[in-house]
């Protein structure tokens, strides 16, 4: 890692972002915290107005005639990334210039339609975000230890990809690198079919009675977090990447159709068998996404601390987890349907579990296993 002058980043700016949604504003946060001068431009004023009101950075028309900046960051919608791109491209010919679209293909092909020249752009993907929009949920922090995706083109030059490299690690992010292709058909499966299934189910909630949803728990919770997306968002990044995710939607539809057949008829010969199969498959896939830290998945074990539904008990909870000096792996937490109380789920070494189960239920605190 590079250490530079100006307090140990790798960028040395000034920064202009263009679009200053939820990403946006984060990386004008996240590099505005790194001491990096961080200019913002917006389609919408008062969105601009807002990011610089948390301190995201200065707004385009406060930067002086002879502004020039060292990166251009595109953190627009997909359906008008390349056009930004090329216009940035035109704008500020010293700039390297990279998108943070969530597809890459079609961007990168709407973009040598137009004939630019594409030494200087590299398109770029973060792998973070929040279910909520907009500049007041931005974080500096938002890219912490999560992939950023460099899809640098064939016309990328080295420098170029350096600095879009230098924009994710400034920001804390792991760098990753893949072609647009390999991209869009990785993220069709781990991050366009997770919500579009979230949708799906959710959707079938939406006439369902008060009582039976007051037994929800933190696995309908789990699977529809994600549903509380931004639809116009979706759209555009559904339809740039459909042929992909089509694809998968197919092997989907066969695997509905199979448990379909299979529970018309439950009873029937071979039955709870192929159940069983298709829950253990899911087991298979599951066991397959990486641990702590990107490291392999890792068998922990889970245990339950019932903590009551006042300020300061779950604090007090991982404090003394903390002086006993075991680490956490995994928490979870759930209420309690209909009590004050709550559930703590904890995950841990199973070499840890018996000794901090004993050391918990010694200070009082009522462990279920």
């Amino acid at each position: 890692m590079t250490v530079l002058a100006n307090g140990g980043t790798h960028l040395s700016g000034p920064v202009l972002v263009i679009g200053t949604g939820l990403l946006g504003a984060s990386i004008g946060l996240g590099l505005r915290a790194r001491g990096i001068d961080v200019v913002l431009s917006d389609i919408s004023p008062s969105t601009a107005a807002v990011a610089k009101d948390i301190g995201a950075g200065r707004l385009l028309q406060d930067a002086g005639p002879g502004f020039a900046p060292q990166l251009v960051v595109v953190a627009a919608p997909p359906d008008v990334t390349a056009s930004l791109a090329a216009q940035a491209l035109a704008d500020w010919p010293g700039a390297v210039v990279v998108d943070i679209a969530s597809i890459k293909a079609a961007v990168l092909a709407d973009l040598r339609a137009t004939g630019t020249d594409l030494s200087r752009y590299v398109g770029t993907h973060p792998m973070a975000g929040r279910e909520k929009s907009g500049p007041v949920a931005a974080l500096g922090n938002l890219f912490t230890s999560m992939p950023w995706v460099i899809c640098a083109a064939e016309e990328s030059s080295p420098e170029a990809v350096k600095t879009a490299e230098a924009l994710a690690i400034d920001l804390g992010a792991v760098v990753s690198r893949m072609d647009a292709e390999e991209h869009d058909g990785s993220v069709a499966l781990i991050s366009h079919l997770p919500q579009v299934m979230s949708s799906l189910v959710a959707s079938r909630l939406q006439d369902t009675p008060s009582p039976a949803l007051a037994l929800a728990g933190n696995g309908l919770r789990d699977v529809t977090r994600i549903a509380a997306s931004d639809p116009k968002l979706w759209v555009q990044i559904l339809s740039g990447n459909a042929p992909r995710l089509v694809s998968i939607l197919h092997g989907v539809r066969e695997d509905l159709n199979r448990l379909i057949n299979t529970l018309e008829h439950p009873s029937a010969d071979g039955a709870r068998l192929d159940m069983a199969q298709l829950i253990a498959e899911g087991n298979t896939g599951q066991a397959r996404i990486p641990g702590k830290h990107g490291t392999p998945p890792q068998s922990f074990v889970s245990f339950t601390v019932l903590v009551d539904d006042t300020p300061g008990q779950i604090a007090r909870l991982l404090t003394e987890i903390g002086e006993i000096g075991v680490n956490l792996e995994d928490l979870r937490l759930e209420h309690a349907s209909g009590r004050q109380v709550g559930r703590v789920e904890i995950s841990v070494l199973p070499s840890k579990v018996h000794g901090l189960v004993s050391e918990l239920t010694a200070r009082g605190w009522k462990v279920v296993q």
